[in-house]
């Protein structure tokens, strides 16, 4: 378990806040300069992948070098262990895929100002010769104040060389690939543009414009198939933003922007009263719709098309004497077509007068709620009715796979011919499980009944590093989907640490306590009387020796003062200490600790803690008992610079 965990001694384990098919994110907190860092970790069953951690290092170490108020910064990359890390800034807020599915359909001003963060930010990167290779909703981060973050910059082509990109990590990403990623080709700035132009797409209408059973079957798509127009979705969809999806993802590269920063410039004005309902946007040449391929080609496979051009693509060169003869048959035949289309539209106006005279005729609408899919398409073909949109959409009643209703609902005239839509359900709705490890029960528990959760319960363990009353696990895990009202939702919660017995704490010097209050989290009071045991060593105990007791409880103690009372005298003592300038890499001051003994204090804590820059005079009044010694140590950042011993005034 990683919670708690303290790596390179200074990024402390808080929580887990996400994970992927190359690493797992954990929310820590950084001691050294006391801040919240996300760290990233390289999933152990990849270790011994060392192609991977070359890249995953060296990518990294590249993204340390992008500055941007819209990139996630890299702070550190390292090892230990066998652990390989990155610590990133971490960014309150949630992931642009849950943000479009919580918020959408968002208005246009801010999908636009969304798209200008994420741009600028790719722009920027381009200009250091930076690749994302993977721009995703999932891998932009927007928090609470508007304000994205693109993160995992150059990290993605680590994937590239490993066999994890053969499973979830490519379906994940596929969704957003460029065609010449799809045919295994080299990824490019173009590229980034393209899956940027689909980000865009998702960010208006709410869905990826490619969707399939497999990744192969979505890469094709991206291949073959022109990207769907969201203004046939939402008519209300400005020409300009449509234009600035076509555009940037042509399947051609060199017909897309041929820059990150040519896209923001067109963003930066896609919105003026001007710009809003400019011409259509086509580009010649571009029909993918025409393109046959079954499978993906290799990368091998791809260089020798590029080289080597498909047949229906090379035009066949014609003698003379052919282009002569064609000549004179296509001016017949365009004669023939002249006096065909004549023809044909004089019928076409006959047959309209015709029919308008007819009144038509209405029919009734048939029930097909509850039917499947397909028997409702088929009743509603048979009574002379077209299939309109079919929409999928949630319901608590309708069981998945059937009709809710359509649209004009059953029971209403309509004439025949007329498009129906048919309402589908996908069942009730289910929610991704969030990772509530860290996180207070009762809190969670009143969470949980809003959302529609009905079971709740818990099992409670000692834990030594989890605070009481904090769940350490839970089911179902975490991204599990499910129906709130049906699923039964069992927490491993914390009762803090286990109790402990009390030691016979007789015959404990002063300083004795202070170690074994502070090795078992307690608190020793303590109260001192005559008696003839030596003075400061314990007599008497509350609780008794054995009582078992919790962390965080209270002891009382009575410590001998000894028969007769010795005279105690101060002692000042003057410390000269240098300040070094290289002790601390660099570090402008120097940390100085001050521990003495003697007879009112301890060496447990220090007694004096202070940051110099100079060379610093410290006086130090020692109380020291008849016929003993005090004694000192100080350190300065974490070594002893001086100690010693300060003898009784004679």
């Amino acid at each position: 378990m990683m919670i708690g965990k303290r790596i390179n001694d200074r990024y402390k384990i808080i929580s887990p806040i996400g994970g992927g098919g190359m690493a797992n994110v954990f929310l820590a907190h950084d001691i050294i300069l006391d801040r919240d860092v996300a760290v990233k970790i390289l999933r152990i069953d990849l270790a011994d992948e060392s192609n991977l951690i070359r890249r995953f290092q060296r990518e990294a170490q590249s993204a340390t070098s992008l500055v941007h108020p819209n990139i996630v910064s890299v702070y550190d990359v390292g090892e230990e262990n066998d652990l390989h890390y990155i610590v990133m800034e971490y960014v309150e807020g949630m992931d642009l895929k849950q943000y479009i599915h919580e918020h959408h359909p968002i208005s246009f001003e801010k999908a636009v100002d969304i798209m200008k963060q994420i741009v600028s930010a790719v722009s920027a990167a381009h200009s250091y010769h930076i690749i994302h290779r993977d721009l995703k909703p999932q891998n932009i981060l927007i928090n609470p104040q508007g304000v994205v973050k693109i993160t995992d910059f150059g990290i993605a082509m680590a994937l590239s060389e490993t066999s994890i990109t053969q499973t979830n990590s490519l379906l994940g990403s596929v969704h957003y690939l460029s065609p010449e990623q799809a045919r295994g080709g080299m990824a490019t700035q173009k590229s980034d543009i393209y899956s940027l132009g689909i980000v865009f797409y998702e960010l208006l209408t709410g869905n990826v414009p490619y969707d399939g059973e497999s990744a192969v079957s979505i890469a094709i798509k991206h291949l073959q198939a022109n990207v769907p127009s969201v203004r046939e979705q939402n008519p209300g969809i400005p020409q300009s933003l449509e234009n600035i999806i076509t555009r940037a993802t042509a399947k051609d590269p060199f017909k897309r922007y041929q820059s990150a920063s040519e896209m923001e410039r067109d963003l930066d004005t896609c919105l003026q009263r001007d710009r809003l309902n400019e011409e259509k946007y086509m580009i010649d040449g571009d029909d993918g719709d025409t393109k046959t391929i079954p499978v993906l080609p290799t990368k091998n496979a791809m260089r020798d098309l590029e080289s080597n051009p498909q047949p229906e693509a090379i035009k066949k060169e014609e003698p003379p004497k052919e282009k002569n003869k064609k000549k004179k048959k296509s001016k017949k035949k365009k004669v023939f077509w002249i006096v065909f289309s004549v023809i044909l539209l004089a019928a076409a106006i006959i047959l309209a007068l015709w029919f308008l005279g007819k009144p038509p005729k209405e029919i009734e609408i048939p029930d097909v709620a509850l039917k499947s899919e397909e028997k409702a398409v088929s009743t509603l073909q048979k009574e002379g009715f077209n299939i309109g949109k079919t929409i999928k959409t949630n319901s608590d009643k309708v069981d998945e796979g059937k009709v809710i209703k359509t649209d004009p609902e059953a029971g209403e005239m309509a004439e025949k011919g007329t498009s129906i839509n048919i309402y589908v359900s996908i069942g009730s709705k289910k929610i991704s499980v969030e990772d509530f490890s860290g996180r207070s029960y009762d809190e969670t528990k009143k969470l949980l009944k809003e959302q529609g959760f009905k079971s709740i319960s818990k099992k409670e363990e000692y834990n030594d590093s989890i605070d009481k009353g904090m769940i350490i696990s839970q089911e179902p895990s975490p991204g599990s989907e499910v129906v709130a009202k049906d699923t039964d939702v069992v927490f491993v919660v914390s009762k803090g640490v286990a109790p402990f017995k009390l030691n016979d704490l007789t015959g404990y010097s002063k300083r004795g306590l202070d170690d074994y209050a502070a090795s078992n989290g307690i608190t020793i009071k303590t109260t001192e009387e005559n008696a003839n045991a030596a003075k400061g060593q314990v007599i008497k105990q509350t609780p008794a020796a054995g009582t078992e007791i919790n962390k965080g409880s209270t002891v009382n103690v009575v410590i001998s003062a000894g028969p007769k009372e010795k005279e105690v005298k101060t002692v000042k003592k003057s410390f000269n200490i240098k300040y070094d300038p290289e002790a601390q890499d660099g570090e402008k001051s120097n940390r100085v600790q001050i521990y003495i003994e003697d007879n009112d204090h301890g060496m447990t804590n220090a007694y004096k803690e202070m940051n110099i820059t100079k060379d610093t005079t410290v006086t130090i009044p020692f109380e020291i008992e008849e016929g003993k010694q005090a004694g000192y140590k100080i350190t300065r950042d974490n070594t002893v610079i001086d100690e010693g011993t300060v003898d009784y005034p004679r």
